[in-house]
């Protein structure tokens, strides 16, 4: 049994105020560090496994189920309360530390890598659900019982709001997934420490305890070093070539990689381009659009935050202006700075016709009043919720609102060869916004068939688009005037005879087009068909 309160006589005693204060604190804290390192391997499976809503419910519900075994566990404890509080903060702050380090380090052998990040979430989550009972037991000499239980309560989830903030603001952007769960586990351990001194004449085990306070010191100082070295070498093998740059964003893991002479940028471990072929992909997404418009003095990417589409627009003398809207603030500043973009995307970010806009693509459409005359969306594939609902009628008709008569917008639309359901819908979804679209597609190889769908504006007038021609009849009038492209500036892909080719299917490519579902807000199916695609065997 634990000794009887220290509160004596008359008055209250200052060691049993520190006690309640440093328990109080300690509660806080759990909450804090609980939360962000929930946060942290939620991301963190995101990036390793991808699907990004399933991973980040599976980590969360399996944190507040282990938190309710631990909460029953807790019962168990009948003596050595503070003790046994101590121990777990000391194990809750090496579990934490390592996380990360030791998810990155053998994600290199153990496929998939939730085998190891799903017990090390519940594992935190249930030494939580064990100290809030313990916590409250050890406060009960101090506090009558409502105010025990309401206080214990109010300064976990106070600290859950504090470390949902820190981590969405500070943690991710600034110390990445590398250091986070170790800078937690030294809160974890100071509040150890704490416990140990206030509580120190209610140990009963106390060399146990200053021996583990010790142990852990020693094991958190030797994983502040080692672990940036310990993640690039588990990131390293996930990727064939040499990794020469990698960063956390607070929106996603960007890497770079370089095989030879050439480079191959990621994005949370999906390829974006590689420099010995990234012109099959840029030149078709920017030319045919700009070659077909009727003007291009204002052009908006959306996406593109590595500039290479950017570098493709700037080329013509007659483009005044060119708005590239990008999320990620690291992505576009890494373009702008980082020696192996800035030579790739031969210094767009420079030019002053091009300006920056870090923020959601569908959110600068809602609030711009600029008319473009030409709309590039370079956005990732829809292989998430959020990423997909830029893949909607709603979002194709409100960046039709966005283009002068006769606009031109054109999207990326994955590949017909391994998701060909899922760019039929994008292809049918252009067109219920209101656009005459054609599709097209190219091979590039280290991405394999990738298409695209490009679509005028179906209110423009004009020699080759009329308003009262059947939309069959139109679409073959802009499938003609692609098939007489001509680029007026240098290209290394694509010409007039590469256009032709890229606007032929073979024999059952388009089959089922009539019965692809529009993806609108309330069904996403574009992002249900991507899911469905054979990226497997890619």
């Amino acid at each position: 049994m634990d000794p009887p309160s220290p509160q004596q006589g008359s008055g209250p005693d200052r060691r049993a105020a520190r006690q309640t204060a440093v328990l109080k604190a300690a509660v806080f804290a759990t909450g804090f560090c609980g939360i962000v390192a929930e946060y942290a391997m939620a991301t963190l499976a995101s990036y390793m496994m991808g699907e990004a809503v399933l991973q980040w419910t599976l980590v969360l519900s399996l944190m507040l189920f282990t938190m309710g075994v631990g909460s029953r566990v807790s019962r168990w404890v009948e003596g050595h309360l503070a003790d046994t509080f101590v121990a777990a903060e000391l194990v809750l702050s090496l579990l934490v530390a390592a996380s990360a380090p030791v998810a990155y380090l053998l994600s290199a052998w153990i496929e998939p890598i939730g085998l190891v990040i799903y017990p090390m979430a519940g594992g935190v989550g249930f030494l939580i659900g064990l100290e809030i009972p313990l916590a409250t037991r050890l406060n009960e000499r101090f506090e009558e019982l409502r105010l025990n239980v309401a206080s214990m309560f109010e300064k976990d989830y106070y600290g859950a709001l504090a470390g949902g903030l820190v981590f969405a603001f500070v943690a991710l952007p600034h110390l990445g997934l590398t250091l986070t769960p170790v800078a937690l586990g030294m809160v974890n351990f100071a509040v150890a420490a704490a416990l140990a001194w206030v509580f120190w004449p209610l140990l009963v085990h106390r060399r146990a305890v200053a021996a583990g306070l010790l142990g852990v010191a020693v094991a958190l100082v030797a994983l502040a070093v080692a672990a940036e070295p310990v993640v690039q070498f588990g990131e390293q093998r996930k990727y064939r070539d040499r990794v020469v740059h990698h960063e956390q964003s607070r929106f996603q893991r960007i890497v770079l990689t370089r095989w030879k002479d050439h480079h191959w940028l990621y994005l949370d471990g999906n390829q974006q381009f590689s420099s010995f072929d990234e012109e099959r992909y840029h030149e078709p997404l920017v030319h045919p659009a700009l070659a077909v418009a009727p003007s291009r003095r204002r052009v908006l990417i959306l996406g593109g935050g590595d500039g290479l589409a950017a570098r493709e627009v700037l080329r013509y003398d007659d483009v005044e202006s060119v708005v590239l809207v990008d999320l990620d603030p690291a992505m576009t500043d890494l373009g702008r700075t980082h020696p192996v973009l800035t030579e790739l995307n031969e210094g767009a970010f420079e030019d002053p016709r091009l300006t920056v806009e870090n923020r959601d693509a569908n959110g600068y459409l809602e609030s711009t009043e600029t008319a473009f005359d030409v709309i590039l969306v370079d956005l990732p594939d829809p292989k998430t919720v959020s990423l997909a609902r830029l893949y909607s009628r709603p979002f194709y008709t409100l960046a039709a609102r966005r283009l002068v008569p006769g606009g031109v917008l054109v999207t990326q639309a994955t590949s017909p060869f391994f998701s060909r359901e899922a760019f039929l819908t994008i292809l049918v979804t252009v067109r219920a916004a209101d656009f005459v679209a054609v599709p097209y597609h190219a091979h590039v190889p280290t991405l394999g068939e990738w298409g695209w769908v490009l679509g005028v504006k179906s209110t423009a007038r004009g020699p080759s688009v009329e308003d009262d021609v059947p939309a069959s009849q139109r679409a073959d009038a802009l499938r003609g005037r692609l098939e007489a492209l001509e680029v007026e500036v240098p290209t290394r892909f694509l010409d007039r005879e590469a256009m032709v080719g890229m606007l032929a299917f073979g024999k059952g490519d388009l089959d089922g087009l009539d019965t692809m579902e529009v993806s609108e807000l309330s069904n996403l199916s574009v992002y249900y068909r991507y899911r469905e695609g054979a990226w497997d065997f890619y």
